[in-house]
């Protein structure tokens, strides 16, 4: 097996191709519209799933079976084929990525893919990949489970606190060594805690609080409209596509 290297695609706007229409398929096809991309789903036929995201107009469906030399991954920066059941459509997929120089996953195929996709958990701007490069991603999945109760939901509310916090540090000219600080104060504070415990007003005062040892006087009221305009922000980030 390979050593893969990670990275985060940003596939904004970009055009991605998946083959197949059974669940997984659209399973796949939900990923890459979250993440921004331009999804079009191939199978001459398609499962209520797809049928619906096709109905939310998250995806375009294409009512056609895979075939080297139709040039139907034409123009597509991502390809994900669930086509595992026939080896030989498999290989075919495969075949014309290569020659085209397209970003491939074969699902369940890790040998005749150029990028695999990890389990996932995310929260809000943190995200947590968990990978066994393809060996056994049964094993990753749980693995992610048991992370999920490490990192509660919570986690999306806090970052974006750290994401003010770390505005309003650097526009007073708070140096990189003090945010450095900051931000160890800040991840062992309890200002987490609150958060979990549904206790904002707390989270926000701590924060305030902890500003403030740091020469930063802005009140919650300033960061609740922060919250409030971030919030909004990422709504449209989602709702965009």
């Amino acid at each position: 097996m390979p050593n893969y290297y990670p990275i985060m695609l940003d596939l904004r706007g970009r055009s991605a191709l998946v083959i197949g229409g059974n669940g997984i398929a659209a399973e796949k096809a939900a990923s890459l519209h979250a993440a921004g991309a331009n999804v079009t789903v191939m199978s001459p036929e398609f499962s209520e799933e797809l049928l619906d995201l096709a109905r939310e107009q998250k995806i375009t469906l294409r009512y056609k079976a895979y075939a080297y030399g139709d040039q139907d991954l034409k123009g597509a920066f991502v390809v994900v084929a669930t086509a595992t059941y026939e080896p030989e459509l498999a290989e075919a997929i495969w075949r014309e990525g290569q020659e085209n120089g397209q970003l491939i996953n074969i699902v369940d195929l890790p040998a005749r893919c150029n990028f695999i996709v990890p389990s996932i958990l995310r929260r809000g701007q943190l995200t947590i990949a968990v990978s066994t490069e393809g060996a056994a991603p049964g094993i990753a999945k749980r693995i992610r489970h048991q992370l999920e109760d490490q990192f509660p939901s919570s986690y999306e509310t806090y970052l974006r606190l750290g994401t003010i916090a770390r505005k309003y540090l650097r526009e007073n000219g708070i140096s990189y060594n003090q945010r450095d600080d900051f931000f160890g104060e800040f991840f062992n504070s309890e200002i987490l805690a609150s958060l979990t415990d549904h206790d904002f007003v707390e989270a926000l005062a701590s924060t305030v609080r902890l500003l403030r040892r740091y020469h930063v006087d802005i009140s919650v009221t300033t960061i609740i409209q922060d919250l409030e305009k971030a919030e909004e922000k990422s709504a449209s980030n989602v709702y965009s596509g």
